[in-house]
């Protein structure tokens, strides 16, 4: 009887500690979510980024063979623009827009607080590859 007590008790902590520790895909509740990108002709890399909405994301970008800049969209393709944007970025940035100067780290910091797709590009002509130089946010549910 003591045998079968003890077997039900240690299956219900055990039960308990895989509930507390659920698998989480993205960083913890309240943590930045950190993200390298590369600039350089005439691409981003990646080229695609996906976030969980909710998520404060830290992008990371260098430019690693001439200056170049990134323009990104706070409104996913297809929203209404009179409504709150889906990306927040600090400061308040109506229309956010980074200079990359060429091997010198600029952070990018936001907030994706909606579902869909945000485009980027590059800001600064780099070539006759320019308009190819973009890339998108993906925010998932």
């Amino acid at each position: 009887m003591f045998y079968r007590g003890w077997m039900g008790v240690m299956i219900l902590a055990i039960g308990a500690s895989l509930a507390a520790n659920s698998i989480r895909i993205g960083p913890p509740q309240g943590e930045t979510q950190v993200i390298e990108v590369s600039a350089k002709k005439f691409e981003f890399t990646p080229a695609e980024i996906r976030v969980k909405k909710g998520a404060h994301v830290q992008l990371k970008v260098t430019a690693t063979d001439r200056d170049h800049g990134m323009l990104i969209s706070t409104y996913a393709a297809g929203a209404d623009k009179k409504g709150e944007p889906g990306l927040k970025f600090d400061g308040d940035l109506k229309k956010p827009e980074f200079k990359l100067p060429k091997d010198q780290p600029v952070t990018i910091e936001f907030t994706a607080d909606k579902a869909g797709t945000y485009d980027f590009k590059c800001s600064v002509f780099c070539g006759m590859g320019h308009g190819g130089m973009k890339g998108q946010i993906v925010v998932e549910p």
